[in-house]
């Protein structure tokens, strides 16, 4: 099993980095393979919505989006991790987070997904519930801790100061890696759940 973490910090190991790597020590002890992405640093543009991953099978964009295109369908489990800032993620990661989950066009249902939060006081909870949507729009099933999934730092390395939520970090670890085994054991029984086809509507018509 697989999960892949994407670290949407401009800082390679910043606060973001911290309560990612305290779930990377969970999931080694679970026996669950991690690799981190790190994307906050990189250049990334936003989707122009120009369709053209429905016909070429990737984003037109050649690049970090594309490049971890693969590794997303292989894992059995996500992880969207950012900074707050204005009360919301950032930027750079949202725009990679719309064409990654837009141009990749397998069938995400069941991956776990979880998302996970930095910030020096505020905007926590706001920048949690919108890296959420990306997980219940695909029929990825939203892992928890304790609490919501969020440190509090400012500085570089505050982070590891913060008691509980180093502790929730490694709680939605574990939960997550009891989600992910549990389904792939659901999966062997069971099969995946019955689909209809998708009943589109517009609100003109």
């Amino acid at each position: 099993m697989k999960v892949l973490m994407i670290n949407g910090s401009p800082h390679v190991k910043g606060n973001t980095y911290i309560a990612l790597h305290e779930m990377e020590k969970v999931f080694a002890q679970e026996g669950i393979e991690t690799e981190i992405v790190h994307v906050g640093n990189k250049d990334i543009r936003g989707c122009i919505a120009c369709q053209s991953c429905y016909e070429k099978g990737k984003c037109v964009f050649n690049d970090l989006v594309n490049e971890t295109a693969q590794k997303f369908e292989e894992c059995d489990g996500f992880v969207a991790a950012s900074p707050v800032y204005y009360a919301s993620a950032n930027a750079t990661l949202i725009a990679f987070l719309d064409r990654l989950f837009y141009s990749t066009h397998f069938d995400k249902t069941m991956k776990v997904g979880a998302s996970v939060v930095a910030a020096r006081r505020g905007g926590l909870s706001a920048t949690y519930d919108e890296l959420n949507k990306y997980f219940g729009i695909t029929g990825m099933p939203i892992a928890s801790g304790q609490y919501w999934n969020s440190i509090h730092g400012r500085e570089q390395g505050e982070a590891q100061q913060d008691e509980e939520g180093l502790q929730t970090m490694r709680t939605l670890a574990h939960n997550m890696a009891f989600l992910m085994k549990s389904i792939a054991l659901g999966k062997e029984q069971y099969g995946l759940p019955d689909k209809e086809e998708p009943c589109r509507t517009n609100f003109i018509r």
